[in-house]
C-alpha cells in the first residue's frame, strides 16, 4: 500500500487486532480526557479524591472491595509479567529476534513494576479492587495483543525503514528514566515517614513538592519516561497495533500529569509556575492565562484564569 507508513509493517489480516488496537487507543485516550474533567482512576493520590467524591455524594463511601495498595499493584502488574514471560514456553509464539526482543522487553517492564512494588515504593491507603482488575485487564490484554501482533507480522518482510536496535535503546532509557524518577519519590516518603517518628503527627499524610532529577522541570517525569518506554516497544514491534498503544498510553498519562499538577497546585500555595505537567519547558504559561477547571458535582466549565490561577476561592476548586 503507497499510503502506508515504510516504518510500520503492512496492517494484520486479523480483525481482532484490528479492532483492539482501535479499542485500545479509544480507551486509553477517553481515559485521559476523564482525567482533565476530574474523573481519575482511583489509585495513587487520587484514590483519596475519589473516595471524597462518592463519600459526599452518599454516606456509603467509596463502596465496593478494597485492597491494601501494595496488593492493588501487585494484582495490576502481575498477571502481564507472567504472560509475558510465559509466552517465551508456547511453541511458535515467539519466533524472531523482533519478536524475542519485544517479548522480553514487555518481560522487564512488568518485572520491573513488580519488584518496584515489592521493593521500592511507600505505600499507604487502600485502592479499590475494581480499579485493580481494571489495570490488570489492560495491561494483560495489551501485552499478549502486542506479542500475538509481532507473531501475525512474522510472515510479512520486515519494514524499509528498520526501527528495531534504536527501540532498544530508546525503550533502555525509557525504563531508565522511569525506574529513576519512582526512586527519588520513594525516598521522599521514607522521607516524610521518618519526619513522623521523630516528633511528627503520624495521623494525616504529608505530602511535599518531589526534587531531584527532572522534578525541578515536570510534575510528572516518570510519566514521561514511561511514554517514552512505550515508544520504545513500539520502534521494537514496528506494528501498527503497538503504536496504537503507545499513543493511547501517552494520551492517558498526558491527562494524568496534568491532573497531578493540578493536585499540587491545590496543595501547594507556592508551586513553582516553572513547574510544567509532562514536558519540561512544554504546557501551562507561567503568569499568563491558565485553563482550569471547577466543579459542583462535575466538570461544567472551564474558564479561562489570569495570573497566578487566580483567587483563592478558584484554587479552592481545583480537584
Amino acid at each position: 500500500m503507497w499510503w502506508w507508513p515504510p516504518f510500520l509493517y503492512p496492517p494484520p489480516a486479523s480483525a481482532f487486532v484490528a479492532a483492539a488496537s482501535v479499542a485500545q487507543f479509544a480507551a486509553l485516550a477517553k481515559a485521559g480526557l476523564g482525567e482533565l474533567r476530574g474523573e481519575h482512576m482511583a489509585y495513587s493520590k487520587f484514590w483519596q479524591v475519589v473516595a471524597g467524591k462518592q463519600e459526599k455524594k452518599k454516606n456509603g463511601g467509596a463502596g465496593g472491595a478494597l485492597l491494601p495498595s501494595r496488593q492493588g499493584m501487585l494484582v495490576a502488574y502481575v498477571p502481564a509479567f507472567a504472560a509475558a514471560a510465559a509466552s517465551f514456553a508456547v511453541p511458535g509464539a515467539v519466533v524472531g529476534v523482533r519478536a524475542q526482543v519485544l517479548t522480553a522487553a514487555l518481560t522487564v517492564h512488568f518485572l520491573k513494576r513488580v519488584l518496584e512494588v515489592l521493593l521500592i515504593h511507600q505505600y499507604s491507603g487502600s485502592m479499590p479492587l475494581n480499579t485493580a482488575i481494571t489495570i490488570s485487564s489492560s495491561y494483560l490484554v495489551t501485552t499478549t495483543t502486542m506479542i500475538y501482533a509481532q507473531h501475525l507480522a512474522a510472515g510479512h518482510p520486515d519494514p524499509p525503514v528498520d526501527l528495531l536496535y534504536p527501540g532498544v535503546v530508546v525503550f533502555a532509557v525509557g525504563i531508565a528514566g522511569n525506574f529513576y524518577h519512582h526512586y527519588l519519590l520513594s525516598q521522599l516518603r521514607t522521607t516524610t515517614k521518618k519526619k513522623k517518628q521523630h516528633g511528627g503527627d503520624g495521623g494525616e499524610k504529608e505530602y511535599r513538592i518531589p526534587t531531584g532529577g527532572l522534578f525541578g522541570l515536570a510534575t510528572c517525569p516518570h510519566y514521561l519516561f514511561e511514554i517514552v518506554g512505550f515508544f520504545g516497544f513500539a520502534m521494537i514491534a514496528q506494528t501498527a497495533h503497538a503504536l496504537a498503544v503507545a499513543s493511547g498510553t501517552a494520551a492517558y498519562l498526558a491527562g494524568r500529569s496534568c491532573a497531578t499538577r493540578r493536585w499540587y497546585e491545590s496543595k501547594f500555595e507556592d508551586f513553582p509556575d516553572s513547574i510544567k505537567a509532562l514536558v519540561p519547558y512544554i504546557l501551562i504559561k507561567k503568569k499568563r492565562e491558565f485553563i482550569i477547571f471547577q466543579y459542583k458535582k462535575q466538570l461544567k466549565i472551564c474558564k479561562v484564569i489570569g495570573h497566578n490561577w487566580g483567587t483563592q476561592n478558584a484554587r479552592k476548586k481545583i480537584v
